[in-house]
């Protein structure tokens, strides 16, 4: 559908001279000649993360294991510190967060915990178009109590291939259901789901329930307690910008503090006993209490530097921009490429921070746009996301690679 908007080059730069966030996009290394639309998959580095590494490495070298407890921010305590820092962002109290591990360990590390089958009651929830490694995790956390996968893990299906009917996945939450498993935004179409609003029905059923929110976590504001959500989940790489595999966190709800960890590790004992070292296993009564191993400082400390400008910013601000910026490409899209199909939901309170678009020659077209600099992600078949980080992209490149992708077309 025509939107009728302003397709010149001219109004792409008015918007970004009204953009508040504009003065932002000078702390990032952006790639030379390069048009940077990965931001869903890696974030940018920083000048800020790339300091807050630099001063970690910088104890390293003078202080050796004393950094432990004292670097200016201890290393003993960052996993915690860490925790607070994002704790606002989405919605949680301090102690309902704690940076660590990867995504998918800390899938492991929650959902062993919470998953509690009984006679009659006994199955998972999850969606067909969830990262497979959540469903890895599932089926493994299946199989080790001995269950049969099909059997056991029921899979909210989609009509397309692309979205999720959420008044479906609530059908679904049948009697037999103990706990769900859902992505907060699908990372093929960028669907934003109601989690609220799921969190409630779940809730109403007596049923578990949990997100990964990978695909939201520093783009999009949440209320986790608030919504009552028991558990989730995120990586630290993408829109928080904390490096290739840097460490990821989890969130839990405090009414689940008192129920042991089935994956115990020794970071996850009450933190001012832990060097007592005792055979015996007593966790702390906290998100940290899920932590297993020690931390990953080197893999942390760029994060520092990445929720720092996060925090400056404003997430309200920054979910302000991504929304606009993604309707303005969306716009020009369909104003300009008549043979392109807009993947991601139409309402913006549906969307996340990328949009899909879906072209027959979507490979060939992605590739050639990495030649010419723009740095998009193709997802075969025919799928091409575009992640516009509030951060650091204008709306003059949203601009740019319409013309980009019109260019090709054309040829």
């Amino acid at each position: 559908m025509k939107k009728g908007i302003d397709t010149s080059e001219e109004h792409a730069l008015k918007l970004d001279e009204k953009d508040p966030l504009s003065n932002f996009r000078d702390d990032f290394y952006i790639p030379e000649d390069t048009v940077y639309l990965n931001g869903n998959s890696l974030g940018l580095l920083s000048k800020r993360a790339e300091s807050s590494v630099l001063k970690v490495i910088d104890e390293w070298k003078e202080l050796g294991i004393t950094g432990w407890t004292e670097g200016e921010t201890p290393w003993f305590f960052m996993a915690e510190i860490l925790g607070e820092m994002i704790s606002d962002m989405v919605g949680a109290k301090p102690e309902e967060v704690v940076s660590t591990g990867t995504t998918t360990v800390n899938i492991h590390a929650l959902v062993s915990t919470l998953y509690r089958p009984h006679k009659g009651r006994d199955k998972i929830l999850a969606d067909e178009l969830n990262f497979p490694s959540d469903k890895y995790a599932l089926e493994g956390l299946l199989e080790l109590k001995g269950f049969d996968t099909d059997e056991k893990l029921k899979m909210v299906p989609s009509s397309d291939g692309y979205l999720l009917d959420e008044d479906k996945i609530v059908e679904m939450m049948t009697e037999d259901v103990v706990l769900v498993h859902l992505p907060s935004v699908l990372y093929r179409s960028g669907q934003l789901l109601d989690m609220k609003y799921l969190t409630e029905e779940a809730h109403k059923r007596d049923i578990i329930i949990g997100f990964d929110c990978s695909h939201s976590a520093g783009v999009i504001p949440h209320e986790l307690h608030g919504w009552d959500v028991d558990y989730a989940m995120w990586c630290g790489y993408k829109y928080l910008n904390g490096g290739p595999g840097s460490t990821a966190f989890l969130y839990l709800h405090e009414r689940h503090f008192e129920k042991e960890p089935k994956l115990k590790g020794w970071f996850g004992y009450e933190k001012e006993r832990q060097f007592e070292l005792s055979l015996d296993f007593v966790h702390d009564k906290s998100a940290g209490g899920w932590q297993i191993s020690s931390s990953s400082v080197l893999g942390s400390a760029p994060l520092l530097g990445s929720l720092e400008i996060i925090e400056e910013a404003g997430l309200e601000n920054i979910r302000k921009k991504s929304r606009k910026i993604n309707e303005y490409f969306i716009g020009l899209v369909s104003e300009l490429l008549d043979d392109v199909e807009i993947l991601s939901p139409e309402r913006a309170e549906d969307r996340s921070s990328h949009v899909a678009i879906k072209h027959e020659s979507a490979d060939a077209i992605s590739s050639l746009m990495r030649e010419k600099g723009f740095i998009t992600d193709y997802r075969p078949p025919n799928v091409i996301r575009l992640a516009f980080s509030p951060l650091y992209n204008t709306y003059r490149e949203a601009w740019l690679t319409v013309m980009c992708i019109r260019d090709l077309i054309d040829k």
